[in-house]
């Protein structure tokens, strides 16, 4: 597969609806691509989806993973004059909903929207603005008079999306709707593409593993380390790039744009694992920036390292602006050494290798 073939499967990707708990077109996008490398591709009851290469034999098992969904919004009620009112999918921020064009998903296909947004001429606060709105007071204009001609188009519980387009700013900056985490998925597929042609050089057997729900507490991941008890896992998520205006790097972290991806450090992040990937970077000369996590990852992280014994894991993110927004920022670049992170990662472990605190 070429590079154009590469960044088709991204634009699909990212354009194809996956919100949380309705994951299923994105991951038929997601599976497709990886069945044309993959030797086996699996998924589970609720749609998570992974694909394995194997060499057989005794030897250690080393999972990449990323999750598939994507915040949203979701009908919640209709009223007589077809008004339809919303709530959130997963981290939604109710304060950049309002005035947007959407997409309400059925099993048909899906309505145009937009929502509701008063004009400041008729607001009580005349100089714009005013208080953020809470998710009960939005809505969707989807052109009908009547409740009966809404429920022709729309149910309750039918999934929403913004109506974004992805869009290169230059050669190197990407912004889209959903990059949280689309772009993880096409990292663990481009990663898996790579080692599939270096096989010959694999030593352990590995799974890339595009998981469901991670925006809802990451329940996909929890149901899929759990049943392939991996030796290993490396997960990739976006983390925020502190360097837009107005962001306290003393309270946030100092995070750049195109200036690699970033290790965790601390929390459920294994510190041999860390280490490891940390010589990986090294010895191919690949820059990456620096984290701390003071609790919780916020991540599938968390959902994998404690299943059983205990699952060795480490974070791998992808720097990102405006997380959780229509115009999400990334830098391809970034996105390129995250690949080869995770396919260097792979491709340099020993066939029995373990990771233990106490061990050598």
């Amino acid at each position: 597969m070429s590079k154009k073939d590469s960044r088709e499967f991204l634009e699909e990707l990212l354009t194809t609806p996956s919100p949380t708990g309705y994951e299923k077109e994105g991951v038929k996008v997601w599976k497709k691509y990886v069945e044309g490398f993959a030797q086996n591709v699996v998924t589970d009851a609720y749609g998570s989806c992974a694909g394995q290469i194997s060499i057989g034999g005794d030897v250690a098992t080393v999972m990449l993973e990323a999750h598939c969904d994507e915040i949203g919004m979701v009908v919640q009620h209709i009223t007589d004059n077809g008004y339809v009112y919303v709530n959130k999918l997963g981290g939604s921020d109710s304060t950049i909903a309002r005035a947007k064009k959407v997409f309400i998903h059925n099993r048909r296909g899906r309505v145009v929207g937009v929502t509701g947004n008063t004009a400041i001429h008729l607001q009580d606060n005349k100089n714009g603005g005013g208080k953020q709105p809470a998710w009960k007071d939005i809505w969707v204009d989807i052109g009908v008079s009547t409740k009966e001609e809404a429920l022709k188009l729309v149910q309750i519980g039918d999934p929403i999306t913004y109506a974004s387009d992805s869009e290169f700013l230059n050669d190197d900056i990407l912004s889209a709707r959903a990059l949280d985490n689309r772009i993880g998925g096409y990292i663990i597929a481009e990663a898996l593409k790579l080692i599939s042609k270096r096989k010959k050089d694999l030593k352990v057997n590995v799974i890339a593993l595009n998981s469901v729900q991670e925006e809802v507490g990451g329940f996909g991941a929890r149901m899929m380390s759990y049943r392939f008890m991996p030796d290993v896992a490396f997960v990739t998520d976006v983390t925020h790039s502190t360097d837009t205006p107005g962001i306290d790097q003393k309270e946030h972290g100092t995070v750049l744009l195109g200036k690699g991806p970033t290790l965790q450090h601390g929390g459920a992040n294994h510190p041999k694992v860390v280490d490891y990937l940390e010589q990986v970077c090294e010895d191919h000369k690949i820059e990456v920036q620096h984290e701390a996590t003071s609790v919780r990852t916020g991540t599938d992280t968390d959902s994998i390292f404690y299943q059983q014994t205990g699952i060795p894991s480490a974070l791998i993110s992808l720097p990102l602006r405006y997380m959780h927004s229509p115009v999400e920022i990334c830098s391809m670049k970034d996105v390129d050494d995250l690949v080869k992170i995770m396919a260097e990662a792979v491709l340099n472990m020993k066939p029995h290798q373990t990771f233990s605190v106490f061990g050598d």
